[in-house]
């Protein structure tokens, strides 16, 4: 008989050890989940944005941006475990969670005040309008950082909460 070594003896070549965990199940829940609360973020704004300041509408979407990427964040965490790239795409579907809430608001805004044909001049005229009023402050006429931030929030809210609730659990 051989003694055992004593290190762990390394698997061949292209066989990788067991991983829990299911990254794209933890990315397709957090996309799905991530429409949702843009949705009710966008919903939201279209009932209130007759009442709403500049500084309220900021700070909604802010806590939007925020809870997304919570919501996101946790959910890859939980299902994804410490799959980098479930959360990296976690953080990715945050942010675009928060900018896609935010111009599906001026969208429906836009239609229920001016109706179907406003939304059709939209599209043939200026597609890109949506895009361009988040990005741009029109009280300055620079860039909103607000925009930018919340996007930076999202992303970091899911990141970090992926991260933890990942690595928290135990590697198979």
């Amino acid at each position: 008989m051989y003694p055992a070594p004593p290190f762990q003896a390394v698997p061949p070549f292209g066989q990788r050890p067991g991983t829990s965990g299911h990254p794209v199940g933890a990315v397709f829940l957090g996309f799905f989940v991530s429409v949702i609360v843009s949705l009710l973020y966008s919903g939201l704004i279209l009932a209130t944005y007759e009442d709403q300041s500049v500084t309220m509408a900021n700070t909604i979407y802010l806590g939007h941006a925020l809870l997304n990427g919570a919501i996101v964040g946790s959910l890859v965490g939980l299902v994804g475990h410490r799959n980098t790239g479930a959360h990296i795409s976690g953080a990715v579907i945050a942010a675009l969670g928060a900018f896609f809430g935010y111009t599906n608001a001026i969208v429906l805004v836009l239609a229920e005040n001016d109706g179907g044909g406003a939304l059709w001049d939209l599209l043939r005229y200026e597609p890109f309008f949506p895009a361009k009023a988040w990005w741009s402050d029109n009280a300055s006429g620079g860039v909103d950082v607000f925009s930018l931030l919340g996007l930076v929030l999202a992303a970091a809210a899911a990141w970090g909460l992926a991260y933890l609730l990942g690595s928290r659990r135990p590697q198979t």
